[in-house]
């Protein structure tokens, strides 16, 4: 038999916590976005909408939570093999191209994006809507964006261990290229005369490999350059950007480059078309340490590796994804 006041003792508990659970569940997340504007959401939200981190929908298992994305989502390989039903998720357009009114029906809680059109983010704030946007340019900044939407959706310990996956592929690289001698590389962008500089996430990932960017010198994201100065720069191996309009090939025909090490040993390689602001930086940035200094990965199964970290990391069979043909 159950007497009265521990009837009262049991509901006071009870509704202690429950108080608790609450205050867990329920919470402010400030954030300084990289356009320098404080952004307060209260979290965890229900309806968020992303314009380019979407691959992070698999990864933190959110899908209930994403009520719109950007266009580009639909053709994402991942999102494809996560969610073969992906185009029911509404189209808010692109960063670039936002549909305002697509965006504004959908009433979100939160919108991120990124840093492209400012006046576009100030127009949706002024329509009532949360807008974070984000251009992450360290490894650190994209952790952090990573763990803001562990934050806003509720997900804070599942962003922790995606995280800990990745730190885990970037030590296994620095232990591997450590001590080898510092080849020179360089990076193309759009055109084959755009190199990434100093300035980004690429330059950090060379770094991280123990290779040097010829283009480091230049203190920017990315610049157009001379062929003249490419030669100078004599680059050992050469990475071009997944969603180039030109192929290796190209790079390796092109017969002012001739005398360039690179192309005289058939080092020209091109980046899978993965987004570099997604957990997908680490099988990246090891895909690329093991181009550049293939003797010290030569125990590495490469395809068994992205078997088990895309399985892990983002749920996904590594087979029904765009493979790294180079």
């Amino acid at each position: 038999m159950v007497y009265r006041p521990h009837i009262k003792i049991l509901a006071i508990y009870f509704l202690c916590f429950l108080a608790v659970v609450a205050e867990v569940k329920a919470t402010t997340v400030s954030y300084v976005d990289k356009l320098n504007r404080e952004v307060t959401v209260e979290a965890p939200v229900s309806k968020a909408v992303l314009f380019l981190t979407y691959e992070l929908i698999p990864a933190l298992d959110c899908w209930e939570k994403v009520i719109g994305v950007g266009r580009w989502a639909y053709e994402n390989d991942l999102l494809l093999a996560a969610n073969p039903n992906i185009k029911k998720i509404p189209s808010v357009g692109t960063g670039a191209d936002i549909n305002l009114e697509a965006l504004l029906n959908l009433k979100p809680d939160v919108t991120i994006t990124w840093t492209f059109r400012p006046e576009a983010i100030q127009l949706i704030e002024k329509m009532g809507i949360k807008v974070i946007a984000i251009y992450p340019e360290s490894i650190k900044e994209l952790y952090d964006v990573i763990k803001l939407h562990g934050r806003l959706l509720g997900r804070e310990a599942l962003s922790i261990e995606i995280i800990n996956e990745m730190e885990s592929v970037f030590r296994y690289i620095i232990t591997k290229t450590k001590a080898l001698k510092k080849k020179r590389v360089l990076w193309l962008g759009s055109r084959p005369t755009s190199v990434a500089g100093k300035i980004g996430i690429t330059n950090e990932i060379f770094s991280m490999i123990n290779a040097h960017n010829v283009a480091n010198e230049i203190n920017e994201r990315n610049r157009d350059v001379s062929i003249e100065r490419i030669i100078g720069w004599n680059p050992e191996v050469i990475f071009i950007w997944g969603n180039a309009k030109y192929s290796s090939k190209d790079i390796i025909k092109d017969v002012r480059l001739k005398n360039v090490t690179a192309i005289k040993a058939g080092q020209v390689f091109k980046a899978p078309d993965w987004s570099t602001w997604s957990p997908r930086l680490a099988p990246i940035s090891l895909w690329m340490a093991k181009r550049v200094y293939p003797e010290a990965f030569q125990d590495l199964d490469s395809d068994e590796f992205f078997k088990r970290y895309f399985d892990k990391v983002f749920h996904v069979k590594y087979e029904n994804l765009r493979q790294i043909n180079e």
